[in-house]
């Protein structure tokens, strides 16, 4: 796929929806009321400011920053200026009373302050929850800090990393009164929470009262390929003597002449999309694939210099704080995630786990592998999108077949736009409640035909 199209998204996402006659609740359009109807830009800009909820301010909440000194093999596996990240960290918020705990992981690559946990931390906090956020077991932090592997995309081994994590934050803070435990996650980290959920059904530390997987990969090959092949989209004006980021770069400087100023806070990307100078859909597809490649270079370098497989940096190459690594990022730019895989998880997996081709890794990674276990846990809902740019053919209907009524599908968002919309907001709410899952007069419950 060389050209992405408005149109060939949604027709893909209707075809999606073409399912056998389990029942799923499948959010009215009329009824609904996000306005990007425009999945790649709901995916950049997310929700206008004023459709957004009413959340504490970080001032209001009681937080702080810790510490896990998990791996100690890492003082020495990892050069010195690596020492941010030779031991764990995450945040905790907590109430001044008993109440329920909320574990947030973050999606590809991301950290745990970044923006998206840091919008759930204030939602489920404002509503009563302790929280904690994680950093993704692909974020650099995590693999460096927390994974004895440091070869993330396994996800049998993602799990099991974060739930050691877990069950370590909980013996940090002995003290902390928690009445219940919930478990959250988005985009790869709701695959994620779905794989921790399974592995507490056997060791049964936190015995989860609720777990919420919003905008989850189906199957992750299929995910990460769709974002893979974004950053080769034809992008209109560009040719050899032109790069994305200048056609990108110029908008955002006439973007400025015209407002003469730029508030790089998190209602810009809306408010330049409604602009003269907004990105077209290519733009915009080539920027999400584009982000995801940095990602996909961060775990193919840190996993290359914690095991010192020589694919990106020298085994014995010297490394302090002066060594530029700009040669070693080129490299890492240069391997997408279908390269990480061929390169580092296939063999890893491989030599620990007997395996052997990839269709059998994608099914063992996938929410393939917990099917009959998702179909039968009534405490475990999906919210989706359908316009989801993640999803692959079969996908949608593979969700209306597993969860049934516990699949909350709208109609717009993009990959995880709409999680800052406040319908969306009061629906997670609702369903950590322990209540129906739709908010009352929001969603209109109807057959997944």
């Amino acid at each position: 796929m060389t050209r992405l199209s408005r149109a060939a998204v949604l027709l893909g996402c209707l075809a999606l929806g073409l399912a056998g006659p389990a029942f799923s609740r499948d959010v009215d359009l009329a009824g609904y009321g996000y306005p990007l109807v425009n999945p790649f830009e709901a995916t950049i800009a997310t929700t206008p400011p004023d459709l957004r909820p009413q959340l504490p301010e970080d001032g209001d909440i009681n937080q702080s920053d810790y510490a896990l000194k998990l791996r100690p093999e890492r003082e020495h596996q990892l050069p010195d200026n690596f020492w941010p990240v030779k031991k764990l960290h995450y945040r905790l918020a907590r109430q001044d009373h008993e109440a329920p705990l909320v574990f947030i992981i973050a999606g590809t690559g991301a950290h745990y302050a970044s923006s998206t946990p840091e919008y759930l931390k204030r939602l489920f906090y404002g509503a009563g929850y302790h929280v904690v956020q994680l950093s993704s077991p692909t974020s650099w932090d995590f693999m460096a800090g927390a994974s004895p592997h440091a070869t993330p995309g396994y996800s049998p081994d993602d799990a099991d990393d974060l739930y050691r994590v877990m069950q370590a934050v909980r013996a940090q803070h002995p003290e902390l009164p928690i009445s219940d435990y919930y478990l959250t996650g988005y985009s790869l980290g709701a695959l994620h929470a779905a794989f921790v959920s399974k592995l507490d059904e056997t060791r049964r530390s936190f015995n989860f009262k609720r777990v919420l997987l919003l905008n989850p990969p189906v199957n992750l090959y299929t995910s990460v390929s769709n974002l893979d092949k974004m950053v080769q989209t034809q992008v209109k004006g560009i040719n050899d003597s032109k790069t994305f980021y200048e056609v990108v770069l110029g908008k955002l400087s006439r973007y400025f002449q015209q407002k003469g100023y730029i508030d790089l806070n998190d209602a810009f990307l809306y408010e330049l999309q409604q602009s003269r100078q907004h990105l077209s859909n290519e733009e915009m597809a080539m920027l999400i694939g584009a982000t995801f490649r940095f990602s996909s270079a961060d775990i193919a370098f840190t996993s290359d210099l914690i095991n010192r497989r020589g694919l990106v940096t020298p085994p014995n190459y010297p490394i302090t704080e002066g060594t530029s690594l700009e040669p070693f990022f080129k490299r890492a730019m240069q391997c997408d995630f279908e390269c990480y895989m061929t390169e580092q998880l296939i063999p890893m997996w491989r030599v620990r786990y007997d395996g052997g081709s990839l269709p059998q890794l994608i099914n063992q990674v996938s929410l393939y592998a917990l099917q009959d276990y998702l179909h039968d846990s009534r405490k475990i809902a999906v919210m989706h999108n359908a316009d989801d740019v993640i999803l692959g053919p079969g996908d949608i209907g593979f969700l209306r077949r597993t969860f049934g009524d516990r699949l909350t599908l709208y109609p717009l968002g993009g990959h995880c736009g709409n999680l800052n919309y406040r319908v969306n907001a009061q629906d997670m709410l609702t369903f950590f409640k322990g209540q129906d899952a739709q908010a009352p007069g929001l969603a209109t419950a109807q057959t997944g035909n």
